[in-house]
């Protein structure tokens, strides 16, 4: 149940409110003075507001209460209640952040419906709060298991680029973790709350992949029944996370370095370019400048790529470091028999940590499992 703060002049009315309310349960702080009212916000923190427009008659006190109770944290959802000819300052208050208004003279019944409402909808925003909080959690770079010498340089990369704008390329070896840096990279930064869309560049043959970045119109080939929009459009606001970017083919690089240089995107079949607010974070197994003597990799689409390079290191470059991500491995499983966690032998650890794991973090996970 919440608590309730209730503001209005009119004795009769708090009184038959604050009995409603308390009847469901509610918490109720009732006040018929808007200057109280306004002054006791803090302290009380309610979770709903309800709040006549016209406190003293002469002033839309009550704009200054829903101020108040939106500035809290977490902010208050707000109720204005306004008498008859009052609906323009009613309409400017949901402009303010009130939740909804009800007019006067109204039934208790339209009362009640609209502070379930209002609740529910304070619930919601509460739970998507803490989810995202979480998500963030779970991607902090506090997060990525390690605390080597090696481990602390990338922690100290991750912190110190996350909140800017710069193209990062991510180079390690198969599993050492790099999609788990650009998820670190996009949820510690101002874009969180924007799409993170990651791609594995050599999943796909050419043509699908061109599709799949950059969308297309319909007609534009055999099978393209639908316009489509390309993941560099759904990622906008947010980061889309190149990986192996290295396998991409000449043209899908020459496409990739147009949207790096001109921030625009044209859809397969469209001539019309579509601009994109997006990070750029590519990664690569293998170092690219073997491929750019080889001629398989353009020189100009690497420099605009390698803006800012984190090295991972591969897990034998980090054997010390094996101990804590064979605990945080084990940390959640427990024996299905006697419901206890499980224990690792002295023995099994030194086994672990003299062996070079050419699959790297990702193969040591598959080995505890």
């Amino acid at each position: 149940m919440a608590k309730v703060l209730l503001a209005d002049d009119e004795v009769t009315m708090v009184q038959m409110v604050t009995e409603l309310l308390r009847a469901e349960g509610h918490e109720v702080v009732p006040f018929t003075n808007g200057n109280a009212a306004s002054e006791a916000i803090e302290t009380v923190a309610p979770e709903l507001v309800i709040t006549d427009l016209y406190l003293d008659k002469t002033r839309a006190q009550g704009l200054d209460i829903l101020h108040k109770a939106r500035g809290l944290n977490p902010p208050a959802v707000v109720i204005v209640i306004t008498g008859f000819g009052t609906i323009e300052t009613a309409v400017e208050a949901m402009k303010k952040g009130a939740y909804d208004y009800l007019e006067k003279p109204f039934k208790l019944d339209e009362l009640k419906l609209c502070i379930q409402r209002a609740l529910s909808y304070n619930t919601a925003i509460s739970e998507n709060v803490y989810l995202r909080k979480q998500l963030k959690k779970k991607y902090q770079f506090s997060q990525i298991v390690g605390s080597s010498a090696r481990m602390h340089e990338v922690f100290k990369m991750i912190e110190r680029l996350a909140d800017t704008d710069s193209t990062i390329l991510i180079l390690g070896e198969s599993g050492t973790g790099k999609e788990l840096v650009a998820k670190a990279l996009h949820f510690n930064s101002r874009r969180q709350f924007s799409p993170f869309v990651p791609v594995n560049c050599s999943a796909l043959p050419e043509n699908l992949l061109e599709s799949e970045l950059f969308g297309h119109r319909k007609g534009a080939f055999t099978g393209a029944i639908n316009d489509k929009k390309g993941l560099f459009q759904e990622a906008d606001g947010g980061t889309i996370f190149l990986d192996e970017v290295g396998s991409m083919s000449a043209m899908l690089q020459s496409r990739l370095l147009r949207v790096l240089q001109e921030r625009e995107v044209r859809r397969v079949g469209d001539n019309i370019p579509v601009y994109v607010n997006v990070r750029v974070v590519a990664a690569s197994n293998e170092p690219l400048e073997k491929r750019i003597k080889d001629g398989t990799f353009r020189e100009d689409l690497y420099y605009r790529l390698n803006v800012i390079p984190i090295h991972l290191p591969a897990l034998r470059e980090r054997r010390d470091d094996i101990p804590l991500l064979v605990s945080h491995f084990l940390r959640d499983k427990v024996h299905a028999r006697t419901g206890k966690p499980f224990q690792i032998t002295r023995q099994a650890m030194e086994t672990l940590c003299a062996h070079n794991w050419p699959g790297n973090v990702r193969e040591l996970e598959n080995a505890i499992e």
